[in-house]
């Protein structure tokens, strides 16, 4: 699986301990989630499907 290089939500680059990339459970999309934005349960929204997520 391909690594996302920025978080989905606020564009910060993944690069601290915490964040993740996973593929959107509607389609193969790869997103990339920043520690602070998974700690706040930040709302992302797909490119792709327009899944939206918490």
């Amino acid at each position: 699986m391909e690594k996302a290089e920025r978080c989905i939500s606020c564009g910060k680059g993944l690069i601290e301990k915490g964040s993740t990339t996973f593929i959107c459970p509607m389609c193969d999309t790869v997103i990339g989630r920043c520690s602070s934005c998974r700690e706040q349960s930040v709302k992302y929204v797909c490119p792709d499907c327009e899944f939206i997520g918490p």
